[in-house]
């Protein structure tokens, strides 16, 4: 086996996973340096998702290696550094948001900052009042606002957020691309998914796009306009689409 990258915040290398018989992952092979914004593109069944659950062990490999700051995947210690956003975020219903915050806080024994709070929820827009309200009377965009204000108040070196925009109105996205450029600003690392890849090419350093189980592109959203979408002017849908299409399909 290969001796782990330490200087690479997370690395999967020949990772293959299947569900159901049907190989999800074929030999995915990525690294994300540390304090970069990274995003993966894919569409949906491409194994965005399965990649994320692997990284947190919440499914075993079948084949590979994945290490987060050059330690092993499967030691809980490993993920210690990572704060994960699921796509279908819901807070426990019975509880206000201030009670869900800190009790996620009270998880990772941080103190309660009732001014780092109110500023987490402010970058988002999520009022403050609705902190004294229990999660069963949020809306969508209200409950993704609440678990982006728990992922920055976790202060986590790496942010591993699945679709975190959904649901959010066009301010709130603006926002929460603002508050994720001010964490690079602090050397702290987001590795995110998304559908809308006009917003991975305002806000990513790199992408990836997945592609029927494997990476069938890694570089800036710049060089995945050149190579696939004919020049720089290009946009980047159409270099997504260009790029999916010359791959072949896999039938299982």
């Amino acid at each position: 086996m290969p001796a782990f990258m330490s200087d690479c915040a997370i690395r999967y290398h020949n990772v293959h996973k299947q569900l159901k018989g049907k190989p999800v992952l074929r030999g995915v092979d990525l690294a994300l340096e540390p304090g970069e914004l990274f995003g993966l593109a894919g569409v949906n069944g491409a194994g965005k998702t399965t990649l994320l659950h692997c990284l947190f062990d919440f499914c075993a490999l079948d084949a590979g290696e994945i290490s987060i700051y050059g330690q092993a995947h499967q030691h809980s210690a490993a993920r210690a550094p990572l704060s994960f956003l699921p796509e279908r975020f819901q807070a426990p219903y019975y509880l206000s948001g201030r009670d869900f915050l800190r009790y996620l806080l009270g998880l990772q024994q941080l103190p309660w900052d009732e001014r780092a709070a109110s500023q987490a929820c402010a970058a988002l827009e999520l009022a403050p009042q609705a902190l004294q309200r229990q999660a069963r009377g949020y809306s969508k965009g209200m409950m993704q606002k609440l678990g982006l204000a728990a992922c920055l108040l976790s202060g986590k070196r790496q942010l591993v957020l699945d679709e975190p925009m959904s649901g959010l109105d066009p301010k709130a996205r603006a926002l929460f691309k603002a508050a994720l450029r001010q964490l690079r600003t602090q050397g702290r690392g987001v590795f995110l998914t998304s559908h809308a890849l006009l917003d991975i090419d305002e806000l990513c350093d790199r992408m990836a796009i997945l592609h029927g189980g494997r990476m069938v592109f890694v570089g800036t959203p710049a060089e995945c306009r050149q190579r696939h979408g004919g020049g720089p002017q290009a946009s980047l849908e159409q270099a997504f689409l260009n790029c999916i299409a010359l791959e072949p399909a896999f039938d299982d």
